[in-house]
């Protein structure tokens, strides 16, 4: 069933895959990914974006199975129930929510908006924006705007690992400071990226699994460098601030691990405990654990999820806008091949018609333009109420009124078939028959 102009979606992030998954999702790079979709059998547009929380590709085609067909390989090795598939209106309030930072790992965070704008870049050099992801992402884009100036979404502290950075701010003097984020996780990424706003010079990433950890190094524009965890002793003791956020069962560092060191703001954020408590004993060494920060999370998680709801009611006010102009124009659509095959059998039977005519003893002027006007009145008076029956569809989400019309309007529905050796003129039309009909044999044809 023909469905011009339909999107279809596939999500893998951080709400229900793990970062190995995420990675493991797609094509290395956004102009691969949209590269390798637009090669696939229907795809007319592609759109792809990756960061570490996330990879999702969408497809434009005229067909909905096909899109599903196109998407089936995008995270093959990825556990079904990690991966999220999404047709037309549920890719449209997708790339809403993704883009107004409700799909962030912290709420309402502006990083997402910029990755989102880079991605649509990267798929518009390879080819893959045309109309319909571009109205799509523009809008998705202008939701994001919305939510940031007419909400508090985006206002301070939500997470963990942005609260560590602010209580070190007050702590310790971050300029030209070195950071080491240990754990690669939600935790450790998030302080990461909000390091990456601070005055330090550099920020080290350990982790047990280093390709990982250069993952998330990658994502900040602050001086990086990766470690195992192997190397804490020697990265520790020059650091001006750790934050420890992995997923260890026993603690990464003790009493050991600072040696030599003269001054660290050291802040566990692990659960179980990734600090021995007995390294805060040491002089020169200030610990802080999760308990410490709750406080100053959650007042600001609290105001986030209210303005959250207004993000919504901004989301679905945009979505009925966008999904009322699309099926207008499917509406539209549907009506234009109606209109344009309707004519291409007027000229032609109306050509037919004046041959004859002039053939019986001629035609004035005025009489020919007397039998031209009947047939445009009778054109627009028999597609008269098909053209409200499908306005009235689309304004009711009646969608199989519309398809069904798209099929039998056809820009090739009126053709008639050739035979050999003849040509239109050759083929007659049933005994009785109105002009315009179609002969027997071309409804089995169609039929086929």
């Amino acid at each position: 069933m023909n469905e011009p102009g339909a999107i279809t979606g596939v999500s893998v992030a951080h709400g229900s895959a793990t970062i190995d998954e995420i990675d493991a999702a797609g094509g290395e790079s956004v102009r691969g990914t949209v590269s390798d979709l637009l090669a696939r059998d229907g795809v007319e547009e592609a759109f792809a974006i990756r960061t570490c929380n996330r990879s999702e590709a969408y497809v434009v085609t005229d067909r909905t199975t096909e899109g599903r067909d196109a998407l089936e390989s995008f995270a093959p090795s990825v556990r079904g129930a990690a991966v999220r598939r999404l047709d037309h209106e549920g890719s449209l309030e997708h790339l809403m929510r993704v883009a107004s930072g409700l799909e962030s790992l912290v709420l309402g965070e502006d990083q997402i908006i910029g990755q989102m704008r880079e991605a649509y870049e990267e798929s518009r050099s390879a080819g893959g924006i045309g109309p319909v992801l571009e109205d799509a992402i523009t809008k998705a884009l202008h939701v994001g705007e919305r939510a940031r100036t007419e909400t508090s979404i985006n206002e301070g502290v939500v997470s963990l690992g942005s609260a560590a950075v602010r209580l070190a701010a007050g702590e310790i003097d971050l300029s030209d400071g070195t950071a080491v984020v240990i754990g690669a996780g939600e935790m450790g990424t998030l302080a990461a990226r909000t390091l990456d706003a601070t005055a330090v010079s550099e920020i080290v990433v350990a982790n047990r699994t280093v390709p990982n950890a250069r993952y998330v190094a990658e994502e900040v524009d602050t001086d990086s460098s990766v470690v195992h965890l192997s190397d804490l002793p020697a990265v520790v003791p020059d650091a001006d601030l750790v934050i420890a956020a992995t997923g260890s069962p026993e603690p990464v560092l003790d009493q050991t691990t600072f040696a030599g060191t003269d001054r660290v703001v050291c802040i566990d954020i692990a659960q179980p405990r990734d600090v021995d408590p007995e390294a805060g004993d040491l002089s020169g060494v200030s610990l802080y654990d999760i308990d410490a920060l709750e406080d100053v999370t959650r007042e600001t998680r609290e105001r986030r999820e209210t303005e959250a709801r207004e993000v919504e009611s901004i989301i679905d006010e945009e979505l009925d806008r966008i999904l009322r102009s699309y099926k207008r124009k499917r509406a539209d659509d549907a009506i234009s091949a109606m209109y344009a095959g309707a004519d291409r059998v007027k000229a032609r039977e109306l050509d037919r018609a004046l041959t004859k005519l002039e053939a019986q003893g001629g035609l004035t002027d005025d009489q020919r333009e007397t039998v031209e006007a009947m047939a445009d009145a009778l054109v627009g008076q028999l597609l008269a109420a098909p053209t409200r029956s499908l306005r009235d569809a689309a304004g009711e989400d009646d969608w199989e009124t519309i398809r069904t019309a798209l099929e039998l309007f056809d820009p090739e529905f009126d053709a008639l078939p050739e035979t050999p050796g003849g040509s239109e003129d050759d083929v007659e039309a049933p005994a009785g028959a109105p002009l315009g009909a179609v002969p027997d044999s071309a409804t089995e044809e169609l039929d086929d």
